[in-house]
């Protein structure tokens, strides 16, 4: 793979600890939260950050593939990711989510992009045959 580009963040003190990026526009506290045994408060947590870069990252996606097809997404075009962490065998994994609003599109046309956009977007390409993502398509 020819990288395009690398995030570079360094995180200290895990759940409950600061992530910071070498560009410093990233630079935030990190709290555990209450559901997970944690204080909670007003700070961040990884399920929030992974949802925020998946549902960013999809629109991106989906901005891709419309326009290999020469068309264009809606401007009001949402995702709403939902990020769950929960036990599994040996460990602990994600429940994800994705509420893909296409308002105005047809919505044959919605899903047919969804799910061509799911193939070619890095964080479904990732998750893919190690969690279950389910897409959520309104128009």
């Amino acid at each position: 793979m020819d990288v395009l580009y690398k995030a570079s963040v360094t995180t200290t003190g895990g759940r409950d600890g600061y992530a910071r990026s070498s560009d410093g526009l990233l630079d935030l506290p990190l709290a555990t939260p209450k559901e997970l045994g944690g204080a909670g408060g007003r700070a961040t947590n990884p399920e929030q950050l992974f949802a925020a870069g998946y549902s960013a990252c999809f629109i991106g996606a989906l901005k891709f593939v419309a326009g290999q097809e020469g068309m264009e997404i809606p401007e009001d075009t949402n995702i709403c990711a939902e990020v769950g962490i929960g036990q599994i065998p040996g460990g602990f994994g994600l429940d994800i989510d994705l509420y893909i609003h296409l308002p105005g599109l047809d919505q044959g046309a919605a899903n047919a992009l969804t799910e061509k956009a799911h193939q070619v977007c890095p964080y479904s390409n990732a998750t893919r045959g190690n969690v279950e993502v389910r897409l959520q398509v309104s128009v």
